[in-house]
């Protein structure tokens, strides 16, 4: 007999050895241990999750530092730029050097319309900036596009008072501050008057009231959506859209405000068609006469 390390006995040749310590189990993970690879979890689990929180959270931070910079660098901005109370001052000032009279009458329905549809759609909405517009354009600066448009109408009203023969990214800058400011200061009404009364309508014409005179024979009041949209689509390029001089140019502006009028319900689509056959020799038959609506 033989006895084994616990005091059992047994034959001599038996094959049995004793176990390890801890069992069954034990042997079985020792076995596991020396021999077969440990459990791997299948493709596409495992640390990924975490890797992918990981990269989520930065992101995140990221992206609040920099709307962080970007607030601290506006409220900078708008300390530096100058107060906008002087804007009726200074409009007024424009529009005598021009000899136009200021303030001129209240913008028509049909005119702030056709401007508000072509050049600024979220007017009445907006603070002063339009956030889509200017992110556009500051993609555009950063992959070598330029701007890109998309100025508000209390932007470009910053640029006739504030900025007029200046460019470049940093004027531009400066009038997205003085635009939140005339935003702040101002009515949409007053704005829309300061506007109209100052900006240029071509053909030597500043300011509504004069180029409504001038162009039709007509004070605003009695504009028609034809020539509503007419002037609305000058503002861009006063010059170049002149319908005296270039009538092909003046109708294709005044054919892209009216299709916006269409685009923000504004106008039927029957509507716009028959502004649109309304012949242009026909809306200018008493240019340069005196007003008479």
């Amino acid at each position: 007999m033989i006895r084994g390390p616990a005091g059992e006995s047994a034959r001599a040749g038996d094959p049995t050895v004793p176990l390890p310590a801890g069992g069954p189990a034990s042997a079985a993970g020792a076995t596991r241990g020396r021999g077969q690879p440990r459990y791997k979890s299948p493709a596409g689990y495992g640390p990924r999750p975490r890797r992918a929180r990981r990269i989520l959270r930065r992101t995140v931070v990221l992206l609040v530092t920099l709307i962080l910079l970007a607030l601290v660098a506006f409220a900078a901005l708008l300390a530096v730029t100058p107060s906008v109370r002087n804007a009726p001052q200074l409009a007024k000032a424009q529009a005598t050097a021009h000899h136009a009279v200021y303030p001129g009458p209240a913008v028509p329905a049909r005119f702030a319309a056709s401007l508000v549809a072509t050049e600024d759609h979220r007017f009445y909405s907006e603070p002063g900036i339009d956030i889509f517009a200017i992110v556009r354009v500051a993609a555009g600066y950063l992959t070598g596009g330029g701007d890109q448009g998309g100025a508000t109408l209390y932007q470009q009203l910053a640029k006739v008072l504030y900025t007029q023969g200046r460019s470049g990214p940093k004027v531009e800058a400066e009038q997205v501050a003085l635009a939140v400011k005339l935003d702040m200061t101002y009515s949409k009404k007053q704005i829309l008057r300061m506007y109209a009364g100052v900006v240029y309508f071509g053909n030597g014409y500043y300011g509504l009231a004069a180029a409504s005179c001038g162009y039709f024979g007509v004070r605003p009041a009695g504009l028609s959506w034809p020539e509503a949209a007419l002037l609305a689509g000058l503002v861009q390029g006063p010059t170049a859209d002149d319908p005296v001089t270039h009538p092909a140019t003046a109708q294709a502006r005044e054919a892209h405000v009216l299709g916006r009028l269409v685009a923000t319900g504004v106008l039927t689509q029957a509507q716009a068609r028959a502004a649109q056959a309304v012949r242009l020799a026909t809306m200018l038959a008493h240019a340069g006469s005196s007003c008479t609506g």
